[in-house]
C-alpha cells in the first residue's frame, strides 16, 4: 500500500464527495486506464474500492493526483462514511489500480449507461473515447436533477454526447426498454450503477439482440444489499477440511471463511467480476449476484461467495 494525502474536499452533488489524493512528495502516481479503481483501507484495516476518474483534462500518463466520487450510503458498513470524515492533509493507504472494467478497444459504435454514482467509472471511458477520438453516447440517470453529481465537469468533456436523465421528472425518466432497441446491435454496452439498472441492461439488450459478450457491467453498492435477509444467519461447511462456519446476517461468506483461515480468492467483493465462484455441493444458495444466468441461478450448482447467501440453513462449499 502507498499513503496518499487528501488535497482537496468538496461537495459534488447531496451525499456526493469529490475527493482529490496525491502523493505525500508530489511524486507521479502509477497510471490507470478507463474503468480502473483504487482500494483504499479503512481504520478497521478492510477496505473499499473507489473508481478512478478522469474527467480529461491531462494526458493519462500525467498521473499526479487520483480523483475519487464517493456516495454517503446509510445502509452501508462505514467505508463511506469514514471516507466522508476525511479532510484536507489527511492521510490514507491504497493499493495500485486495477480494472475489473476496462474498454474494449476495436471499432464498435460505444454507449455508456450510468446510474447513480456509478457514473464515475463512465467519465473517465468518455473522457478515454473523447481522446481516441472516437464517436460515443452517455445516458447518465439519477433519482433528481440534483442529486446528478458532475454535471457541469460531463456537459464540459461529453457535449452533445451526454443525455442527462431524473426519476423525478417523466420527460427526463430513462426508458431503457424504449432506448435499447433503437442502437446499433453492434454496439458495446458499458453500464455502471445498481443492480437493477444492470439488469434491467442486459435483459432488454439481449432481446434486442445484443451479444452477452458486448454488454460489459460494473456492480455499484454490494449486491447483497439489494435484498433483506429475514434469516438469523446460516452454515458453511468448508468440504476439503470439514470445518464448519456461522455466517451471521452481518457478514459475507468471504468475510467468515477468510477470518477463519481458509484462503480465497476473489476480487470486487460486489458480486460482478466472478472471481470468487465456487461449486456448491450441498444446499440451496441465495444469489446476489450480477455474473450468473437466470438458468444458472435456478440450477444452483455454483455461487458467489462475496455477496450471495443461503436459502437453505447450510451450504456445503468445494473449498
Amino acid at each position: 500500500m502507498k499513503t496518499l494525502i487528501i488535497e482537496g474536499v468538496r461537495t459534488a452533488a447531496p451525499k456526493i464527495k469529490q475527493f482529490v489524493l496525491k502523493a505525500e512528495d508530489n511524486a507521479q502516481l502509477p497510471q490507470f486506464e478507463a474503468g480502473a479503481h483504487i482500494a483504499v483501507q479503512l481504520k478497521d484495516g478492510s477496505s473499499r474500492q473507489y473508481s478512478l476518474i478522469d474527467f480529461g483534462e491531462n494526458l493519462p500518463y500525467e498521473n499526479q493526483r487520483y480523483t475519487l466520487g464517493i456516495l454517503l450510503e446509510q445502509d452501508g458498513s462505514g467505508g463511506s462514511a469514514y471516507m466522508h470524515s476525511l479532510r484536507v492533509g489527511d492521510a490514507v493507504q491504497v493499493d495500485v489500480p486495477k480494472n475489473d472494467f476496462p474498454l474494449i478497444e476495436d471499432d464498435r459504435p460505444v454507449v455508456l449507461i450510468a446510474g447513480g454514482i456509478g457514473v464515475t467509472p463512465i467519465i473517465s471511458m468518455a473522457a478515454a473515447l473523447k481522446r481516441a477520438g472516437k464517436a460515443y453516447a452517455l445516458h447518465y440517470s439519477g433519482r433528481t436533477l440534483d442529486g446528478t453529481a458532475f454535471r457541469d465537469e460531463l456537459a464540459d468533456l461529453c457535449g452533445d454526447a451526454l443525455n442527462i436523465h431524473s426519476d423525478d421528472d417523466p420527460e427526463r425518466c430513462l426508458d431503457l426498454g424504449a432506448l435499447i432497441p433503437t442502437l446499433d446491435t453492434r454496439s458495446h454496452i458499458y453500464v455502471c450503477g445498481p443492480k437493477g439498472m444492470i439488469e434491467a441492461v442486459r435483459e432488454t439488450a439481449l432481446t434486442a439482440g445484443f451479444g452477452k459478450e458486448q454488454i460489459h457491467f460494473e456492480l455499484f453498492a454490494s449486491a447483497a444489499s439489494s435484498g433483506d435477509d429475514d434469516s438469523d444467519g446460516f452454515e458453511v461447511e468448508v468440504k476439503s477440511s470439514g470445518e464448519v462456519f456461522w455466517v451471521p446476517q452481518d457478514k459475507s461468506i468471504v468475510d467468515v471463511l477468510e477470518d477463519g483461515g481458509v484462503d480465497l480468492v476473489y476480487d470486487c467483493q460486489r458480486g460482478d467480476c466472478g472471481i470468487c465462484q465456487v461449486d456448491v455441493l450441498e444446499g440451496e444458495p441465495d444469489h446476489r449476484d450480477v455474473v450468473l444466468s437466470d438458468d444458472e441461478k435456478a440450477a444452483g450448482d455454483v455461487m458467489h461467495i462475496c455477496v450471495s447467501r443461503a436459502k437453505s440453513k447450510r451450504l456445503v462449499l468445494d473449498l
